[in-house]
């Protein structure tokens, strides 16, 4: 394992098995409790998450769960983690956003960061005392070495030109963790990372928060126009942007949001046994009624084969095992396309009444179309798993010849 790999969060010693256990009833209990209120909250709002819900996740150290103890998290193995992230993820998509950023973010940034920059940036973002939002996708490019924001640096200053979309927590953030490079580069090998400040001049933010689902969670888009930006914000050397980018956060997120389709079909799930042990037609319960019971059958096993997909994805990670990046993809693509069957069957339990947003249902429906296109779409996903297979298809075939 290197230092950077272990910076990013392998190889955690994690919580003794009673301790994490107790955690997890706590998550559980507060999940279906608070986070429950917190839910009608959100959606009866305006639209946004009130900061005392951050306050409160904060406050109850959901914010630093997934981070190393010497940094001031509680220290979880990966696994772990994403057993949190699984129950987190049955309550409000908003509230599972929060969590899996700010419990994600730190492994970007602090495998590259100096001791100055960890202190200022990387403490207060896993304490909560500060919001970092990762900037990397752009309105007309992907999200790699196709980037076309630009940074000319004068002494000690860069100056940052360029636009960024689709960025959660782009409007209330205090930093944006912010992915461009340098001007008159190309590919990989010019892309630098940059903390630029929320409040810097030059920057134009437009709030593009209402979405058909994940209510309560801010996106933006940013317009910069030769905005100063402290070379001293820079994370890692230049030409190095997309290894901070990529390097330590993606497979793991893209596990972590594999995970949190799991917890939001168990949800529905969990809505649909519901409904249909109460709901009676002709004089019986829909349970009883075998095209109903049928689907929740093949909703059951969905969901356990995905997250046992989901957990292996984890485990890889955890342990630097072979084929972690593409066992990320395999579990992102996995756990996408069950939610989108479980969630439909759900709804169709539910009959036309589902449609109504006075069902919980309704809510989840909506919220679990998000995961289809966050950490890439199952396009570029079975684009990775598919390089890979070819790969080691090829390096057998030359081992053999």
């Amino acid at each position: 394992m290197t230092t950077q790999e272990a910076a990013a969060g392998r190889g955690a010693a994690g919580l003794a098995d009673d301790a994490f256990d107790a955690l997890l009833a706590e998550v559980t209990d507060w999940t279906v409790g608070p986070g429950e209120e917190w839910a009608e909250t959100i959606e009866a709002g305006d639209g946004y998450v009130p900061e005392e819900l951050w306050t409160e996740l904060k406050t109850r150290g959901y914010l630093s769960l997934a981070a190393p103890a010497e940094l001031g998290g509680r220290g979880l193995t990966f696994v772990q983690w994403m057993r949190l992230m699984e129950v987190f993820s049955r309550s409000h998509a908003s509230i599972r956003m929060i969590v899996h950023v700010v419990n994600g973010t730190w492994r970007a940034m602090n495998p590259y960061a100096d001791d100055v920059q960890r202190e200022k940036f990387v403490r207060p973002s896993i304490a909560g005392d500060i919001k970092v939002a990762f900037t990397l996708t752009e309105p007309g490019n992907g999200t790699g070495a196709d980037i076309t924001s630009t940074v000319r640096r004068d002494g000690d200053t860069y100056y940052l030109t360029g636009a960024k979309h689709l960025i959660t927590f782009g409007v209330r953030c205090d930093y944006w963790l912010l992915f461009a490079r340098l001007e008159g580069s190309t590919g990989k090998d010019g892309t630098v990372a940059l903390l630029v400040d929320r409040n810097a001049p030059g920057v134009e933010v437009v709030d593009t928060s209402k979405t058909m689902g994940v209510h309560g969670t801010d996106h933006a888009e940013l317009y910069f126009t030769d905005t100063p930006v402290p070379a001293a914000a820079r994370l890692g050397q230049e030409g190095e942007g997309l290894d901070v980018a990529l390097g330590g956060f993606l497979t793991p997120s893209r596990i972590s949001v594999a995970m949190s389709c799991v917890g939001l079909a168990e949800r529905a799930q969990e809505l649909a046994v519901g409904y249909a042990l109460k709901r009676v037609t002709f004089g019986k319960p829909l349970a009883a009624r075998q095209a109903i019971s049928f689907m929740i059958a093949e909703n059951e096993a969905d969901i356990q084969a995905a997250r046992a997909v989901v957990l292996e994805a984890a485990s890889r990670w955890q342990d630097g095992g072979e084929r972690d990046t593409a066992m990320s993809s395999i579990a992102k693509m996995t756990a996408v396309d069950m939610l989108t069957r479980v969630t439909d069957k759900a709804l169709q339990i539910h009959g036309g009444l589902g449609y109504w947003q006075t069902q919980k249902i309704e809510r989840v429906y909506r919220d679990a179309r998000a995961q289809r296109f966050e950490e890439g779409t199952n396009e570029i996903q079975k684009t990775v798993v598919a390089r890979d297979v070819f790969a080691r298809a090829a390096r057998a075939q030359s081992a053999e010849g």
